[in-house]
Formats: C-alpha cells, sequence, structure tokens
C-alpha cells in the first residue's frame, strides 16, 4: 500500500506516491505512542475531577495526531506500523473520551451511542473484508479531518464546564467542532462501505474472469 499526498507545482495539483516503510521507530510512530500512553492519564484527570488537565490532555493527543500525519507525509515517514497504530490511538482516544465525559455529564449519552453505532457498522464489515482478503483502505483527508474535529472539540467542551470567562466560548465552539466531527466520522464510516462494497464487486468480476 502507498500514502497518496497531494503535491503542487507551477500552480497544478499533482499526486506524489509515497512508500511505506518497515520501519518501527519513527517520528509518526512514537507521537501515537505517547498519545497511547495519555488515555490512563485521561482517565485519572477526569476521575479526580480535574477537568483543566483532562482538557488539556486531549489538546496534546489532538496536537499530536495531526502532527504525525504531517511529518510522516513530508518526510516519507509513513510505516505499516503507523498505518495499524494511528488509527488504534484514535479509536482508543475516541473511546475513552466518549465515556469519561459522559460518566462526568459533560456530553449526553445519546452522543456516545451514535459514535458508536458508527464503530459497530465498521467492524460489522470485517467478516467481508476477511473473506475476501481485501486490503485496509488508506486514511482519507475527511477521515483525518473528523478526527481532529472530535479530539479538538471534546477538549473545548470539557473546559467550558471549568468556569472563568471563557466558558461560554469554550461550549459554542467546541459543540460546533464536535457536530461537524460526528457528521464526517459517519461520512468516513459509509464511504468505507463504499470501498469495501466495490473492491468485492471486483474481487468477484475477477474470479468469474479468470
Amino acid at each position: 500500500m502507498t500514502d497518496v499526498q497531494g503535491d503542487s507545482s507551477g500552480g497544478a495539483d499533482r499526486q506524489r506516491v509515497l512508500p511505506v516503510t518497515d520501519r518501527l521507530w519513527t517520528v509518526p510512530n512514537l507521537l501515537s505512542m505517547v498519545r497511547l500512553a495519555l488515555v490512563p492519564v485521561f482517565v485519572w484527570a477526569l476521575a479526580e475531577r480535574e477537568l483543566g488537565w483532562a482538557a488539556l490532555v486531549l489538546v496534546v493527543a489532538g496536537v499530536s495526531d495531526f502532527a504525525d500525519g504531517k511529518i510522516a507525509r513530508r518526510y516519507g515517514l509513513t510505516s505499516r506500523l503507523g498505518q495499524v497504530l494511528d488509527p488504534i490511538a484514535d479509536r482508543l482516544y475516541i473511546a475513552a473520551t466518549l465515556l469519561g465525559l459522559a460518566t462526568v455529564a459533560v456530553i449526553p449519552w445519546w452522543l456516545v451511542a451514535v459514535l458508536f453505532a458508527r464503530e459497530l457498522f465498521i467492524v460489522l464489515m470485517y467478516p467481508v473484508v476477511r473473506h475476501h482478503q481485501l486490503p485496509i483502505p488508506e486514511v482519507t483527508f475527511i477521515g483525518k479531518a473528523a478526527t481532529f474535529n472530535l479530539l479538538g472539540g471534546f477538549p473545548l467542551v470539557l473546559l467550558g464546564h471549568v468556569p472563568g470567562w471563557w466558558s461560554v466560548l469554550s461550549l459554542a465552539s467546541g459543540w460546533a467542532l464536535v457536530w461537524w466531527g460526528t457528521v464526517l466520522y459517519w461520512v468516513t464510516g459509509l464511504v468505507y462501505g463504499w470501498q469495501v462494497a466495490a473492491m468485492v464487486r471486483e474481487r468477484r468480476r475477477a474470479e468469474v474472469a479468470g
């Protein structure tokens, strides 16, 4: 598999194909590992009702999520481990964030259900992907945007529950990002389903032709 990055030259957009390496110790992979290591820190901060520190951890997670993708594409550090580790870190953070924020009544439980329903939709396609031995589709820009909006919106919503002059602004901007992130999150799920269906049709046509 390859990672495709848009490149602009002389006013025209071109596609640059970046190779996928087997290297383990890269900066993007280390950032993903740090993001995973901060999950229990976030859970502890929520349990102790340290909402400010919990929001800070989410900000660090969001920045690292944005940075690892940019660094990987910019310096050709896309790796097979990163292709697996980055989505796992994203999903684990979103799961911990949703359950944690709902537990402390920062977000409603129905929003948790909407976002987890999307994950269930993806999981239900796994037997089809495995049966037909299909490749895992690349992480798209919309998918990264959805994750970035959610990881950016939740700390703002959380910060809005910390008394201060920033509360109203944080809540308004945070919920705007969360709603956009939720919509894009489902869009990426539906796009993934369309990609899987298209690959299955192509595989069946190849089998018939063969």
